[in-house]
């Protein structure tokens, strides 16, 4: 998609809604504005996009888009669609859309599972309505991406149904764990791979897809959006441990308390495994009963003291860093600084 050649400076919608890794978009005349101009349309869709004639069936669909968010995936979608010759920006915006609304509604269902009480600062929507609700409420949002998928055409439609495919055995695995043999760190690998990297892979996809990329490009994108994804989620799981009250509303040591095995954990129970007696005796207060708010402190202290948190900083580093020698084959551009300006700030930030 190319740059909008008709905004001024004067008129330019603001890119101080941009988050960190695109900050430097705003300092290119041309693809800053264009950019934050694509993005406002994304948001104004979206929120036609869930609208029911349902009262309230509209409320509940309502509930995390209004919540807020970074917005990471559409931006994704927009920031690829400068890769190619073609413009097409209807459909890059529709794709956009499309990304952002599978994503809000796996978290309906995620919530559910994990029985989570607040999503972005606000009660989960589990909370409010029920459980059945949040599931039917996911269902109806995931319609809604299907049909706006459905007028992009037999790619579109084959990029969205794997994508979906991924994440629902994702969740699966997750659900029932690793297999008798199988490595917990690989299986915990594979799993976010389907969770996090799938969706975040077709959101360049998409983008690059629609500008006319050819498709050395798509599958650049593609390969550069699932190990972002993939170290995206394992920053999360070291800032569940070292992070201060964060946005979401999720206090330090939610995944500990409700026993979810991230990445610390796992390279702790494998090197207490290995003969580690510090490590062995970390894991003894992590894994004992964390219901109270003592012992919780207790755990997370421990666990932030051990010499796994910065070692999973360094893995989650290194997905990040992998990302950015994926797109390696890009011609350089703002486009391609800001891609891996994203994928490492994923990896340093607090919340």
């Amino acid at each position: 998609m190319t740059e909008s050649t008709n905004t001024s400076p004067e008129t330019a919608p603001s890119t101080s809604a941009l988050p960190p890794g695109f900050a430097l978009l705003a300092e290119d005349p041309r693809l800053g504005p264009s950019m934050a101009a694509s993005l406002e349309q994304v948001e104004v869709r979206l929120r036609e996009a869930v609208a029911n004639s349902d009262p309230f069936a509209d409320t509940t669909s309502r509930h995390l888009v209004e919540a807020g968010g970074k917005r990471i995936r559409p931006l994704l979608t927009l920031l690829a669609s400068h890769l190619g010759a073609e413009d097409a920006p209807d459909k890059v915006i529709q794709s956009a859309v499309v990304v952002e609304l599978t994503h809000l509604a796996t978290l309906y269902h995620d919530d559910v599972m994990d029985e989570a009480p607040y999503r972005r600062g606000a009660p989960t929507a589990h909370e409010i309505w029920g459980n059945s609700v949040a599931v039917l409420t996911g269902d109806l949002i995931f319609a809604r991406a299907s049909s706006l998928v459905s007028a992009l055409g037999g790619p579109a439609l084959a990029i969205q149904a794997h994508t979906f495919e991924r994440l629902c055995l994702g969740q699966l695995h997750e659900t029932v764990g690793p297999a008798e043999g199988q490595d917990p760190l690989e299986h915990y690998l594979s799993v976010i791979a389907d969770k996090t990297g799938s969706l975040i892979a077709a959101s360049g996809q998409f983008g690059a897809l629609f500008s006319g990329a050819g498709q050395d490009v798509i599958d650049i994108m593609v390969e550069y959006g699932e190990k972002v994804g993939i170290a995206f989620q394992l920053a999360d799981d070291v800032i569940d441990v070292t992070g201060v009250q964060v946005k979401s509303g999720k206090t330090p040591g939610t995944d500990l308390r409700e026993g979810v095995p991230t990445l610390p954990v796992l390279l702790l129970r494998r090197a207490a495994a290995g003969g580690d007696s510090d490590a062995a005796a970390v894991l003894e207060l992590v894994e004992r009963d964390l219901s109270s708010d003592e012992a919780l402190a207790e755990a997370v202290a421990a666990l932030r003291s051990s010499p796994v948190t910065e070692q999973s900083w360094e893995v989650a580093r290194s997905w990040s860093e992998d990302a950015v020698a994926a797109l390696a084959p890009l011609p350089d551009s703002v486009v391609k600084e800001a891609l891996a300006a994203f994928a490492r700030a994923v990896v340093n930030r607090e919340v």
